[in-house]
């Protein structure tokens, strides 16, 4: 009879504490459900906003339309002149916020592009600047024009800047002037990251006078 109840109350505690690990495995695994719902809203948001900053990268970029200059006397080119426009599909691009780099034989530097009246004395101009007559592109079919300045032209015609002299407000390019057969690489990147690269290349052959397409 005693060990008939002994054996009523063991299955009893055992029943409780079979209960009480089940109840503590219910709370685990729901906890744990929470953070993987959790973590996965947290990856989804990232994963959106990277596609979201990649799509933009891709989209919102300028495109080159032209690069030219006038050879001066030497025969050298002391400014060279970058038509640029809106890549399709892409958004309005504000050209006062974007970079230039520049790499060339003997200089590699990142410029940024101010607005300024390219008729100006190069001498008060920063290395890099765009036609403040039209510094922000809003729709396909229109054109900056942005120049990368040595800051010692001494006339420039084609390319609208004035006599003058010195480094303006800032270093210029030291690769300049570019005599026959320089060759540089060019990239600008937009505010949001997209980058178009170009390539400058000097005719092996200058003559005086002359605007050459690069």
């Amino acid at each position: 009879m005693f060990e008939s109840l002994l054996n009523k109350e063991e299955r009893g505690q055992v029943g409780i504490g079979t209960l009480i690990v089940f109840i503590a495995m219910v709370l685990v695994a729901a906890i744990a459900a929470g953070v993987l719902i959790n973590t996965a809203g947290f990856l989804q948001t990232q994963a959106e906003a990277t596609g979201q900053e990649s799509t933009e990268q891709v989209s919102n970029n300028l495109k080159v339309e032209s690069v030219v200059s006038e050879v001066e006397s030497g025969p050298q080119i002391n400014a060279i002149a970058i038509d640029v426009s809106l890549a399709p599909g892409s958004d309005p691009i504000d050209i006062t916020s974007a970079t230039l780099e520049w790499i060339g034989s003997g200089d590699s530097k990142t410029f940024s592009i101010t607005a300024a009246d390219p008729s100006q004395d190069s001498s008060s101009l920063d290395p890099v600047i765009v036609d403040n007559q039209k510094t922000e592109l809003t729709s396909t079919g229109e054109t900056a024009r942005i120049y990368i300045l040595s800051g010692t032209q001494s006339k420039a015609l084609d390319l609208g800047t004035n006599a003058g002299s010195g480094a303006g407000t800032g270093s210029g390019v030291s690769d300049f002037p570019l005599t026959g057969g320089a060759e540089a690489d060019i990239t600008i990147t937009s505010p949001s990251g997209g980058q178009t690269t170009a390539t400058v290349r000097v005719p092996d052959v200058l003559v005086s006078g002359e605007g050459v397409r690069l």
